[in-house]
């Protein structure tokens, strides 16, 4: 099963955006999946205020696991994992227009008239997984470089 694959069964599944990117590449990256569902538990719907899509959130962390800083002195992980976020972040933005998740979704999912606005647009069932599948696409190709 592929990244997107997993991350589109994930979601369908009812888990966060957030969960569904992280846990689609958890096992290469030294997590279970499990752990990656849990990490990214609070994190979906813009952490639940409409802010930072949570398909960018999880893709951010799967970035920062490969990348990631962990050394105090390892200057270096932290200038890559600066670029990769930047790279991911204005590459996402240029495809689909924010990162945003209220811009994304045109409406504000921090109060209930917004979450039910899209739940009537089926916003989440059918907007959201085309920014997972963005998502895991736009990771896999950082990741490739």
């Amino acid at each position: 099963m592929t990244h997107t694959e997993k991350a589109l069964k994930y979601f369908s599944d009812k888990f966060h955006c957030s969960q569904a990117v992280l846990a689609s590449f958890a096992n290469e990256l030294g997590l279970t999946e499990e752990q990656a569902l849990k990490l990214g538990a609070c994190l979906g719907s813009g952490m639940r205020k409409g802010e930072v899509c949570g398909a960018c959130t999880g893709a951010l962390m799967v970035l920062g696991l490969k990348y990631g800083q962990c050394q105090k002195e390892d200057i270096d992980s932290r200038m890559k994992a600066n670029n990769v976020t930047d790279l991911f972040l204005d590459e996402f933005k240029d495809i689909n227009g924010s990162y945003i998740c209220n811009k994304l979704l045109n409406c504000d999912i921090s109060t209930k008239e917004g979450v039910e606005a899209a739940l009537e647009k089926k916003l989440f069932t059918e907007f959201c997984p085309k920014m997972v599948k963005s998502a895991v696409e736009i990771v896999e190709r950082i990741m490739e470089e």
